[in-house]
């Protein structure tokens, strides 16, 4: 290599964690992002990336996680303008369906997966086996949903259709 050829720049290795169905898993999920966002050099939508590791945990621990068992985070950072991808993956069965915005119901539940597709350019679901993964994607600064740039998509199941159990 001589002074003229440029320096490839890799994109920072994913991330990954595996976590057991217990309620500290949560923060020490959040943690975990928070440090792998400032490993990577931040984030300009940091808080936003923060809140969906939490939901996207509390909902695989409430609802995707038998018991013994626990779930995986696992972040990516792409694209030249710092981009990140979030992925929980569990064993349970089920698809995480997105609520209706118009139904007022009471307590406090419920309203995780409508946050992510808020806060979120993508999300989805795709299956494994067994059980699932829950994923989101982030643009990097300068590029969000709604600009003319990204399309959201919201609930999609990928890599099989609704009938998606393993064989």
């Amino acid at each position: 290599m001589n002074d003229e050829t440029p320096l490839l720049l890799q994109p920072p290795s994913p991330r990954e964690r595996f976590y057991r169905r217990e309620r500290q898993s949560v923060p020490a999920a959040r943690a975990f992002a928070r440090d792998a966002l400032m490993d990577w050099g931040g984030c300009g939508r940091a808080e936003d990336v923060l809140l969906c590791v939490s939901e996207l945990a509390t909902n695989a621990l409430v609802h995707g996680v038998p018991p013994g068992r626990g779930f995986l985070l696992r972040l990516v950072s792409y694209g030249a303008d710092g981009g990140v991808r979030i992925e929980v993956h569990d064993s349970g069965d089920g698809v995480p369906v997105l609520p209706r915005q118009d139904v007022q119901e009471p307590g406090e539940g419920g309203r995780g997966l409508l946050l992510v597709s808020e806060l979120a350019d993508k999300w989805g679901v795709g299956a494994r086996c067994p059980g699932k993964v829950v994923w989101c994607e982030f643009e990097g600064p300068g590029r969000r949903a709604g600009d003319g740039k990204t399309s959201k998509t919201t609930g999609v199941l990928v890599g099989r259709s609704a009938s998606w159990r393993c064989r």
